[in-house]
This record gives structure tokens, C-alpha cells and sequence, in this order.
């Protein structure tokens, strides 16, 4: 008799394994067909979408497939590493249908206020900043001294955080994608910060995004409203930052790019364009739960099992050929962005603080190289993101304090700059 063909055992995303080397377990997980088993936390399992087109599908069937995670959660132990990314809250991220187009409604009409040209001058004058605190010194790393702090000096200009809050949202943010133990306390101390935003705002409103939303006519709560505005940072914050040091990464170490920082032919948007494709700073998520018991891909599917999507997988078997330069400046059909009606609602201005930033840093620091081997470079841990632990490099010292006092003098004449137009 033959023996029963036994499911293929869940492979771990969450340890330093699969950070080293992402790539290689997408193709061991392709071998099982378009979804495969696994493991997202201890004792967490899910299935991943590796395959282009099954992504695709998924993304868009709102029909088979619900975002409300509440009857997976109610399986999975409170106190899970992944909850502080996949456990339900009332946000659009978490929603169907009429409830999902009235959060999405309040988020994209507050992102309309963002003018991308003042955006634009935003970002320059942070980057000046940053680049000045380090620039003297020959060294730096670009993530701790410059990805990771720049665009959070945005969210508290959009938001009206108080400056003394960044460090603590910053914390909060790469807590939750790094999944570990405590990801839970990283998570509540994020929303302790914008609860007391909130209840600030809702008492004396200012000209920012967090009384815009509360005045907002979809009537958020100011539970509502947290959550919400933790989702934009979130969903901003730490995969932007991934998306600068990526880039940045991608423009030292590929050949192509070679003279790119002194002025080079390709540019920061193709660098940022190849990064979204073969290595997104958000690499597995868009979790979805079947709505009842189905068939996808060839796959049986129980109700409420969790999917999740590999953006990074799907883009690499169905990736162009970025060699040819037609190719380089108009291809968009990647998942980076995910699709569907939980598309990324801020891709312009992210794309807008990535490619300025990168930039701004390339033209002051035009002989960056990395400091280490390439192989020497580490990853942080985690199932959902592609993110750098340092990019340290090594450049002609450069002395920045004229440009920095004339931003600083800029800045005190104008009292100060603002990224969102709210109007009189």
C-alpha cells in the first residue's frame, strides 16, 4: 500500500536564516505550487502566495476572501509577536466593504492635503539636516543617521507630534515589523503617543492632518482616528525607510550605477523602481481570510485560514528585464504597492520622500562606498519586511554648516515649514 503523501512542513520566515537569504526560500516554497506553508512566529502558520498571477487574484476577490482577521485571531495565543501587524483593529487595513471605503475615504482625502512640492522642500530641508550632523566626519550610517530619522521628521510635521514623541514612534513602528516578543509593548506605546495627540487635537485644533481627520465628515471616533493615523505611520514609516536604505544599497553595490552618485546616467527613480521590484521593503503581507471553505489555485482553503501575500516572491518570477532601458523607465507592474482595493494609498509621496531623500544625499555625499563587504552587511529579522540593520560607509568629509544655517535661517523667517495646505 502506498504510504499518504504528507503536507510539506511549514518553513520559517522569522530567523536570521530567511533574513540572510529571503530569496532562496521563495524558491524552495515555489516548489510546493503557488501557495506553500509557513511558519510566521512560533506556532504561527500561514499559507504564502508566491505566485504572480495568484496574488493578483487574491488581492482583488473580495468576494471568496474577507480582511477581518477576528475569527483567525480567535485562534491565535493574545500574546503572538504578529498580532501588533495582523490583529484587528478598526482600520481600513482590517475592512470590507462600506466600512472599508469610509476609513479609506477619511485617509485619502487627508493625504490629498500633502502638496507635493512643499513636501518636496520638506524632505531637502530635513535631508540638509540629517546629512549636516554626519557629513563632517567621513563616516556614517545611513540607516540609523539618515533613513530611519528622516521620515519621521515628516510624520511629525503632517501630524503635529510633539518632536520630543518621534524617537518613541520610531521605536513603536520598527517594533511591530520586527515581530519579536515585544512587539505588543512596542505597539501599545505607539498608540499611547497618538492617543494624547488625539485628545490634544480634539480640544484645540491646529493645522494638521490629526485635526483634519477628526473634523473629517466620515465622524471618526477618537478611537477611530488613533487607529487610523497608527496605520498611516506604520504603513509609511518603517517601509519607507527600508525603501531609502534599499536603494541606497542597490546604488553602491550594482556596477550599472557605477559614477551614479557624482552624477552618473542612472538616476535615483530607477534604483527605487529595481529596489520595488527585486527587493520591496515590504516583502510578505496583505493578509486575507477565506469566508468560507474553498478552492484557490488548486489549493483547498478552510474559512478563516490565513494568506498572506509575498510581494517579493511574485515580483521575482515575473520580473522584466531591467537591463533595457525601456523597460527600466516604465515598468510598474510590480505588487510593491500591493492591488486591489487595499492598493497603498500614499505611493506618490512616499515615492516623493524616497527619491528626494536619496538625492539630496547622493549629490552632498557624491563618493559614498560601503564601509564593509557587502556580505558583512546584516538584516533584520521578521516575516514582513526587508529592512538593513546598518548601511555604513566611508566619503570625502564634506563641511555642510553654511547650507545648514542657511536652512535653519530659512526656516526661522518663515516660522517654520509645513508639509499639508489645510486651507483658511
Amino acid at each position: 500500500m502506498t504510504p499518504p503523501v504528507q503536507p510539506p512542513q511549514p518553513l520559517a520566515l522569522y530567523g536570521p536564516d530567511f533574513a540572510a537569504d529571503p530569496q532562496g526560500h521563495y524558491r524552495r516554497l515555489r516548489e510546493h505550487g503557488p501557495l506553500a506553508p509557513v511558519r510566521i512566529a512560533p506556532g504561527i502558520d500561514a499559507l504564502l502566495v508566491t505566485d504572480y498571477q495568484a496574488a493578483v487574484d487574491l488581492l482583488r476577490d473580495t468576494h471568496t476572501f474577507t480582511k477581518d482577521p477576528r475569527a483567525w485571531q480567535a485562534t491565535v495565543p493574545d500574546d503572538s509577536p504578529v498580532l501588533p501587524m495582523l490583529g484587528y483593529r478598526p482600520t481600513a487595513l482590517f475592512s470590507d466593504g462600506d466600512v472599508h471605503a469610509r476609513y479609506r475615504d477619511a485617509i485619502n482625502d487627508s493625504l490629498a492635503l500633502i502638496e507635493p512640492h512643499v513636501l518636496r522642500a520638506e524632505v531637502a530641508r530635513v535631508a540638509q539636516m540629517l546629512i549636516g550632523e554626519f557629513a563632517a566626519t567621513g563616516s556614517g550610517d545611513l540607516i540609523a543617521q539618515y533613513a530611519r530619522r528622516l521620515p519621521v521628521h515628516v510624520f511629525v510635521t503632517w501630524f503635529g507630534v510633539p518632536p520630543g514623541d518621534s524617537e518613541r514612534i520610531v521605536n513603536g513602528i520598527a517594533g511591530m515589523f520586527n515581530s519579536a516578543e515585544d512587539a505588543a509593548t512596542a505597539y501599545a506605546d505607539l498608540v499611547e503617543v497618538v492617543t494624547d495627540l488625539v485628545a490634544d487635537r480634539r480640544a484645540r485644533p491646529r493645522r494638521d492632518l490629526t485635526s483634519y481627520l477628526l473634523a473629517h465628515p466620515a465622524n471618526l471616533d477618537n478611537d477611530e482616528t488613533v487607529r487610523q493615523i497608527t496605520l498611516i505611520m506604520s504603513a509609511g514609516h518603517d517601509p519607507t525607510t527600508n525603501l531609502i536604505g534599499n536603494a541606497l544599497l542597490h546604488m553602491l553595490t550594482d556596477v550599472r550605477y557605477a559614477g551614479s552618485l557624482h552624477g552618473g546616467a542612472m538616476t535615483a527613480h530607477e534604483a527605487i523602481n529595481e529596489v520595488l521590484w527585486q527587493d520591496p521593503p515590504l516583502a510578505n503581507f496583505a493578509a486575507h481570510y477565506p469566508r468560507h471553505d474553498t478552492e484557490f489555485h488548486g489549493v483547498r482553503l478552510r474559512a478563516g485560514q490565513l494568506l498572506l501575500v509575498s510581494y517579493a516572491a511574485a515580483n521575482t518570477q515575473s520580473v522584466p528585464d531591467l537591463s533595457d532601458p525601456g523597460v527600466r523607465s516604465g515598468a510598474s507592474a510590480h505588487l510593491a504597492w500591493s492591488a486591489g482595493p487595499h492598493r497603498c494609498p500614499a505611493k506618490q509621496p512616499a515615492l516623493l520622500i524616497a527619491m528626494t531623500a536619496i538625492e539630496q544625499l547622493t549629490s552632498q555625499l557624491c563618493d559614498a562606498e560601503l564601509d564593509v563587504p557587502v556580505n558583512g552587511l546584516k538584516w533584520r529579522p521578521g516575516p514582513f519586511h526587508r529592512a538593513l540593520v546598518r548601511l555604513p560607509v566611508r566619503f570625502t568629509p564634506v563641511d555642510m554648516t553654511a547650507e545648514t544655517d542657511r536652512h535653519d535661517a530659512a526656516e526661522g523667517a518663515s516660522d517654520g515649514p509645513s508639509a499639508v495646505s489645510i486651507g483658511p
